[in-house]
């Protein structure tokens, strides 16, 4: 098969990541050439139907920026009951998480390869989200690459409205001021309340899977810090048109914690 191409935003946007030129493995590439019409979503104009997508309608998970896609995978596994949506630009991340999922028979499982600002502001519903992560963005660490940074006011906002009442947030980064800058645009943004308190940072969940990517950060000194948050507004309250009005995905019901 060909291999997926990368959907992105409008041209002149700020991009929020760096098409890295990794190499796919021999089990990359043919887990793409065998699975990605299971586990991989073709991404046509318009709106996503996120019911036609899993076939089904359950409690889903957004995992925007999903790496090499070890917590997706394994708590997709732990948790059949729920639907998870995973978000990556690169190619080897993408063909190693479907390569865990056919592994694993993962039917509640699909892959995006897109820019997440374009996922989450223009193709998502409002308020159909019951749990969004975003975990180990890249950091920017320059100042002049801070406006790179994908959590910003905008993003968040957007996110923000795409989540039901009640929904969470959870975010983790081994960056102190990216952190800090984490913190801070998300305690400022009204549909969301932080639920270690404000200006705190949460304690680390059970529920998350100690990575690679994370042992590695660990092992340079680097302190981990979480932040979870809960949607606070409740959807008929978010003022913002749903890009998706006319689609026939419904929001659905219930709470998820992650760690159930």
């Amino acid at each position: 098969m060909a291999i997926p191409e990368l959907s992105g935003g409008p041209r002149d946007s700020i991009r929020s990541y760096e098409l890295r030129q990794g190499r796919l493995t021999s089990g990359q590439r043919r887990a793409l050439d065998e699975h990605w019409d299971s586990f991989g979503v073709k991404l046509a104009a318009g709106p996503l139907d996120l019911d036609e997508i899993f076939g089904r309608r359950a409690p889903r998970v957004l995992d925007i920026g999903s790496g090499m896609g070890e917590t997706t995978a394994l708590i997709a596994a732990r948790h059949p009951e729920n639907d998870y949506l995973a978000l990556e630009v690169h190619l080897p991340g993408v063909g190693a998480l479907i390569r865990q999922a056919a592994a694993g028979g993962l039917r509640n499982l699909r892959v995006v390869r897109a820019d997440a600002k374009d996922i989450v502001c223009n193709r998502l519903p409002v308020n159909c989200l019951d749990e969004a992560w975003i975990f180990f963005p890249d950091p920017w660490v320059k100042r002049r690459q801070h406006k790179r940074r994908l959590v910003n006011p905008e993003f968040i906002a957007a996110l923000a409205r795409r989540m039901k009442c009640n929904g969470r947030l959870s975010m983790a980064t081994d960056w102190e001021d990216l952190a800090e800058h984490m913190r801070a645009v998300c305690d400022q943004e009204g549909g969301l309340m932080n639920l270690s308190g404000q200006g705190r940072f949460a304690p680390r969940p059970a529920w998350r899977p100690l990575t690679k990517f994370e042992q590695r950060g660990l092992r340079l000194g680097h302190t981990v810090r979480d932040l979870v948050y809960t949607c606070a507004v409740a959807a008929g309250s978010k003022a913002e048109k749903d890009p998706t009005e006319g689609n026939s995905s419904a929001s659905l019901g219930g709470t998820l914690l992650s760690g159930c």
